[in-house]
């Protein structure tokens, strides 16, 4: 098969080498492999990883998190406003990248969030063709009679791919635990969604997961994308090769562009070289990215020059405009006995839930499928105004020191959308286990999660290489206050009310305001869906890539991964990971038709 070894790969030629094996990158190598005149060269710096319990099995959350045969293990820099927290950032490091170790969760955004992409100068970057290109991802599979024997689903099958590689299906869920949230965001005033997967998911709605119902496997880029095109003879995957740099030709061609000739890797501590004939594609994601640009000499001069690398292409837009989604979780007991993964605890228990697995059935199947996207006015209708000019104040204050005009059109889209009152602010998730870190769970009881997410961040950070050794890892309130009432208030709420025992952390202590800020400050964690430190932009707002993902001030150089998108959306990230990928085989086999 077509995972090839180190001398398959040295000095040879390729016409398309992807540097990373990841969601979008299996997505593109996969689409581009289908014609048969193509070379394509994956060069992944993980392992395989395939057929592997740990990523197949469902139910598992976090389990490959910190293990460095599954996860790059990344950390930010200490946090100022997070009493200076390093937050943990882990990502994939296998072939099918973080789609190998995510929660399954399967989240389109809302349509104003990809038309937002084209207002800041992409063309053609809008919710209609992002909605069709992510249909040709997926095929959806319709609930399970067992399923909805216990609890209703709808959906809108013109919404949903048919025919796609990823299979995507409304997984095994603690239907009780979902009864109870999804009747309570409603007794509050959240409206119930039909399906959220057409560009409206302000309300409450039941998930679907990127797991296969045939045999409740995780469905993902290595399995989906990959692996079922390893017997094209044009499709090179070469694992456990880290890409220090992309090779760029000293001349530039005659329209003053760089061209890149191939790139660097390393396999055992050796360096090799790997020629491209047509493109070099970073498929790296969003931390890697920026520092393997930089270590080819692309980037800002002043960064570049610490690290000892010459500069061959100044673009200071590399490894800024970087945004991150954040958490925290308030955690219930339940009143009575629910099918939480609780129950994992107990190894007797989670020794019998393997073997019905390998049946098809069992608890492993379980999803995260309650959710809510809530717009501020109708979380806090009465305080949603101040908490507008507040935000309006600190964007004005931000013009006012001289921040790149770029940023301020973003900001100013991100007001409009925290003053529409139909786009959502809130992100709450129910996550049916205890999934917070201060107080233990007690042996043999159930319990709910309740996280709420940041979706629209005001803040950026930049993401810089530190070192010339590629080996190197690169460096890295008000709402989340509300939040944590709007989620301590469900308790208040039927059929929550009733179902609830008490309320176990952040827990009685913790009542002022301050103590809330506290809270969120020391139990802050990343949602690990970073974005933007290689932006889609136009290159005088500080762009890195124009709208095609090609790098500006190259000819056959792009960047297709999460990195390029320019302004966070209220969504988890996998799908728009998937599109992206799609999207770039969709530009190159255009290019090639002229």
């Amino acid at each position: 098969m077509p995972i090839v070894n180190v001398n398959d790969v040295s000095g040879n030629s390729f016409d398309y080498v992807v540097i990373g094996g990841g969601t979008s990158g299996s997505a593109l190598a996969a689409r581009l492999a289908e014609d048969s005149s193509l070379s394509v060269l994956v060069l992944e710096a993980g392992q395989e990883n395939l057929n592997d319990p740990k990523i197949d099995m469902p139910g598992q959350y976090g389990q490959t998190f910190g293990d460095t045969k599954y996860d790059w293990g990344f950390s930010t820099v200490k946090q100022p406003y997070c009493n200076d927290k390093q937050l943990g950032w882990s990502r994939g490091k296998a072939l099918g990248g973080s789609s190998s170790m995510n929660f399954f969760c399967w989240i389109k955004p809302p349509a104003a969030d990809i038309d937002a992409f084209e207002k800041l100068g992409n063309p053609g970057w809008n919710w209609e063709n992002y909605a069709k290109v992510s249909r040709k991802t997926e095929t959806f599979h319709l609930p399970a009679k067992e399923l909805t024997d216990l609890y209703p689903h709808t959906y809108d099958p013109d919404f949903r791919g048919l025919s796609g590689p990823l299979h995507v299906a409304i997984p095994s869920h603690v239907h009780t635990v979902d009864k109870l949230v999804q009747e309570t965001f409603v007794n509050k005033g959240v409206k119930p969604i039909k399906d959220p997967y057409g560009g409206d998911i302000s309300g409450t709605w039941i998930a679907s997961a990127t797991m296969d119902p045939k045999t409740w496997k995780r469905s993902y880029a290595a399995t989906s994308y990959l692996v079922p095109n390893l017997a094209r003879p044009n499709l090179n995957v070469l694992t456990e090769a880290l890409v220090s740099r992309v090779l760029l030709a000293d001349a530039k061609d005659a329209d003053g562009n760089l061209t890149a000739t191939g790139v660097e890797f390393i396999v055992d501590g050796k360096s090799y070289t790997a020629k491209a004939n047509k493109e070099v594609v970073v498929s790296a994601g969003a931390i890697n990215t920026p520092k393997i640009l930089e270590l080819s000499g692309i980037g800002r001069s002043d960064v570049l020059s610490e690290i000892g690398v010459d500069v061959k292409l100044e673009l200071p837009g590399v490894g800024e405009n970087v945004q991150e989604h954040v958490f925290f979780g308030v955690s219930f007991e339940l009143k009575s006995d629910h099918a939480t993964l609780d129950k994992f605890a107990d190894p007797a228990f989670a020794a019998k839930q393997v073997e019905l697995f390998a049946e098809g059935k069992g608890l492993f199947r379980t999803g995260i499928t309650s959710f809510a996207y809530v717009p501020l006015a109708v979380a806090n209708p009465n305080g949603a105004p101040a908490f507008y000019e507040k935000a309006a104040a600190e964007v004005k204050a931000l013009k006012a020191k001289g921040i790149h005009p770029g940023l301020a059109e973003q900001l100013d889209i991100q007001l409009d959308i925290l003053r529409d009152e139909t786009q959502p602010e809130f992100e709450l998730v129910a996550f049916p286990a205890f999934f917070t870190g201060i107080s233990k769970p007690e042996s043999g009881k159930s319990y709910v999660s309740i996280l709420g997410m940041l979706n629209h961040p005001l803040s950026r950070g930049t993401i810089h290489a530190t070192s010339k050794d590629p080996k190197e890892h690169p460096a890295y309130l008000e709402i989340l206050v509300e939040q944590v009432k709007y989620i301590r208030s469900m308790i208040q709420t039927e059929p929550f009310k009733s179902g609830v025992v008490r309320e176990v952390d952040p827990g009685p202590n913790v009542q002022t305001d301050e103590q809330m800020r506290d809270y969120v400050k020391n139990h802050l964690s990343s949602t690990w869906h970073t974005v933007g430190s290689c932006s889609m932009l136009p290159k005088e707002k500080q762009g890195v890539v124009d709208l095609e993902l090609k790098v500006y001030g190259t000819s056959n150089l792009r960047v297709v991964d999460l990195s390029i998108v320019p302004l966070h959306i209220a969504a988890h990230t996998q799908a728009t990971a998937y599109v992206i990928g799609e999207k770039a085989a969709e530009f190159i086999k255009a290019g090639l038709k002229k």
